[in-house]
């Protein structure tokens, strides 16, 4: 047991850190860091590796395009894009009906059973034979993967309070990050390695080995992966999970008990949609998805340096790498000073702004790759510390409300995968103005709407500290 000494500094602590109230159950600092190092072991390496392969899997059918699937199938420029597309539409419109859904269930089920089963469709994409499987079994794997990422904020959301979540963000954003780095090697190596193994083509085997990869990680993420905190006596002793509880609320993240009846889906929705911050915060993170659509085209830009399309795969590793690092860190620092999670974006999205609108004028190939990296950085850093204020800002809604405001934010952001694609298109070669212009002029508008909210949020706390 806590001594009262011990209770108070932690309470003092905590309420320095965000704001929120005395702890229904006495625990000391070394208990709860016990505690959360155990939470850590148990969702970051787990979550680290489906998001991993889940983003390999959306991405894969560009590798499998120029290793042969483009000729096999007979597609024409129209169609691979409208294959492209198709991921994204169902994978946003059913992010929301999907939260919804998991904040009712078991996400220890939930969220890798969806990923076995897109895992399996994948697979069955190794063995299409016309442009209107890959539609198909392309459409069914976005309605699939809309399940995680939304899932897996909600879950991260619901154990870590406010003032741990950017840390944990940056760790989850990092696996996107690596996939792009080393994602196209890896997909070079099975392509070539196993061309014409079993008769079977390499860009087939691709979609083969990936997805028994997914299928057989979510059968191991079922036993790992825990449930919300109140459910989770599988993974958890009884004290740990009223610890759990109790210290999410010094920070005002709202965790329901056991037995504990939630809110409906429409009462969920009418709430989430009447917060102004979730407005706000989605209109700052379509921004940053949109700007970072920019990934796309890192070998097509790098390749325009001069670089010869091999070399230029290799030449997007260091992109990736200074933006691994940068993100990392990031998430220690926004922590740190978590009430100015917003500032910290803005001054992000700033550093995007300024190397966007001053690559659009630079041609010599080492200013402007160096730009590319400094850009990459600031857009891949955002994204992270966006989730996390997201999660932190939501987090004193009700469970189900704040399930689906996630799922919308997130959702209304990678909108920009669905328009992004078209941002950069070849004959605009090499200075890019409408895409790097558009990219510019996101930036603008997501400074404007994370520099917004973190005034009017303070304004807000100010308010609702001088009213008690």
């Amino acid at each position: 047991m806590a001594s009262l000494t011990d209770t108070k500094q932690h309470t003092e602590d905590v309420e320095y850190a965000g704001s929120g109230s005395a702890p229904s159950v006495e625990f000391d600092p070394e208990e709860e860091k016990r505690l959360v190092r155990k939470i850590d072991l148990i969702i970051l390496p787990t979550m680290w590796l489906m998001y991993l392969l889940s983003y390999m899997d959306r991405t894969n059918i560009g590798n499998a395009k120029i290793a042969g699937m483009e000729q096999d199938l007979n597609l024409s420029s129209g169609q691979y894009s409208i294959a492209l597309v198709v991921f994204f539409i169902g994978y946003v419109l059913c992010e929301v009906p999907s939260n919804m859904i998991l904040s009712k269930v078991n996400p220890s089920a939930y969220i890798p059973a969806m990923m076995f089963v897109w895992g399996i469709v994948t697979i069955c994409m190794g063995f299409i034979k016309t442009y209107h499987h890959l539609v198909g079994l392309r459409v069914i794997v976005g309605v699939l993967e809309s399940s995680f990422a939304p899932g897996i904020m909600m879950l991260l959301s619901s154990w870590y309070k406010k003032s741990e979540q950017s840390k944990r963000f940056s760790v989850y954003i990092s696996a996107a990050i690596l996939s792009g780095a080393f994602g196209g090697l890896l997909a070079g190596a099975i392509t070539s390695g196993l061309e014409g193994a079993h008769g079977i083509r390499g860009w087939r085997w691709l979609f083969i080995v990936e997805g028994v990869a997914t299928s057989g990680w979510a059968a191991v993420a079922y036993f790992i992966l825990p449930n919300f905190p109140a459910t989770s006596q599988n993974k958890f002793t009884a004290r740990e999970i009223e610890v759990a509880i109790a210290r999410l609320a010094t920070e005002n993240v709202t965790a329901r008990k056991e037995g504990e009846k939630g809110v409906g889906h429409v009462e969920a929705l009418k709430t989430a949609f009447k917060s102004w911050e979730l407005w706000i915060l989605t209109l700052g993170y379509m921004t940053i998805v949109g700007s970072s659509t920019l990934s796309y085209f890192y070998p097509t830009l790098v390749k325009g340096l001069g670089y010869t399309a091999h070399m230029a795969q290799y030449m997007t590793i260091p992109i990736y790498a200074v933006a691994f690092v940068v993100n990392l860190i990031n998430g220690f620092f926004a922590d740190k000073y978590n009430r100015y999670r917003g500032i910290i974006i803005a001054g992000w999205m700033t550093v995007a702004l300024v190397t966007s609108a001053i690559v659009v004028g630079v041609y010599g190939f080492t200013a402007r790759y160096v730009l590319l990296v400094l850009m990459a950085a600031g857009l891949w850093t955002a994204n992270g510390c966006g989730l996390s204020y997201g999660g932190s800002t939501f987090g004193s809604m009700e469970p189900e409300t704040r399930a689906v405001a996630l799922a919308f934010m997130n959702g209304m952001g990678n909108l920009a995968s669905i328009y992004g694609a078209y941002l950069f298109p070849s004959e605009d070669a090499p200075k890019y103005l409408m895409g790097f212009g558009v990219t510019t002029a996101m930036c603008f508008v997501g400074i404007v709407a994370y520099a917004s909210a973190h005034f009017l949020m303070a304004r807000k706390e100010r308010r609702l500290a001088a009213s008690n």
